[in-house]
């Protein structure tokens, strides 16, 4: 009596950039930058530019509109009746990241006026959109299209594939010979996904495992009696690359980059019961 064993793939691309904020976390920070403005105060601007000179001149200007040295918490009088009232009610314009970058950028501009020339009021730099930091969504988010790497960048990506029976898993497949479950799973990566992905199996303990029991034994070709199938799932990250079918010797169809809240509509309920704690909530 004996179970067949194979080794199953976790692999996954990690968040590329940090979580979006909670609207309180947003006011909280703004909150923080204006009492460290307020901390500033006693500085006069001499002591960042020397008197007169071009960098000066466009501090002057700078402050004048904002009524602060700060450069991204908007418009805040910090010497009016009011200036102690500095909290930030959450949702509001100048907690939002998109404005302050805007701040940020409009303030690296440096403009200083010819002799003689003044600069209105109402003076508006224009950014120059390559300044600007890339954005949080992606062309493959607004697509959704899962067989991209570059989407959900805040989240946990998993290699998700459909066999030859149509059912979608991790990469998995039996062991051969004398096999250890880290060289399976190193093996597996390259027969199901190819060659063409940087990856790194973690660590030579599983993570979990999945046991699936015969109603009745199976006889195998050399008399023994087989009782089912053990899955022993392996991490492994991808570094670069991308997942190619094309030259994979296990027969996959397809394949998809899920986040866990995603691969439940794929696979089946009894196998997301078993994968599920292996998951990275992010």
């Amino acid at each position: 009596m004996r179970y067949q064993l194979q080794a199953g793939v976790v692999l996954s691309r990690p968040p590329q950039i940090t979580r979006d904020l909670h609207p309180f976390e947003k006011a909280f920070f703004l909150y923080q930058k204006r009492l460290n403005e307020r901390l500033a105060l006693p500085f006069t601007r001499y002591f960042y530019f020397r008197k007169g000179t071009p960098a000066d001149v466009d501090w002057k200007r700078k402050v004048k509109t904002r009524l602060t040295a700060a450069r991204d918490i908007g418009v805040y009088n910090p010497y009016k009746k009011e200036g102690w009232n500095d909290e930030v009610l959450a949702g509001t314009m100048e907690s939002e990241p998109d404005h302050q970058v805007d701040a940020l950028l409009k303030d690296s501009i440096m403009v200083v006026p010819k002799k003689g020339e003044a600069i209105p009021d109402d003076f508006v730099p224009t950014i120059e959109e390559s300044m600007r930091p890339a954005p949080r969504i992606t062309e493959a988010d607004k697509v959704n299209d899962q067989k991209s790497l570059n989407r959900l960048l805040q989240r946990t990506l998993y290699l998700v594939v459909q066999d030859e029976q149509n059912k979608w898993r991790f990469p998995t497949d039996g062991l051969i010979n004398r096999e250890t479950f880290y060289q399976a799973a190193e093996r597996v990566l390259v027969q199901a996904a190819g060659v063409n992905m940087n990856t790194w199996v973690v660590g030579h303990v599983p993570i979990g495992h999945e046991e699936l029991n015969y109603k009745e034994p199976v006889t195998q070709s050399d008399g023994e009696h087989q009782l089912g199938i053990k899955t022993f799932f392996m991490k492994a990250r991808i570094m670069g690359g991308q997942a190619d079918l094309k030259n994979g010797s296990l027969g996959l169809k397809d394949f998809k980059w899920l986040a866990k809240e995603e691969i439940p509509s794929v696979v089946s309920p009894r196998y997301f019961s078993v994968i599920r704690s292996m998951l990275a909530d992010r």
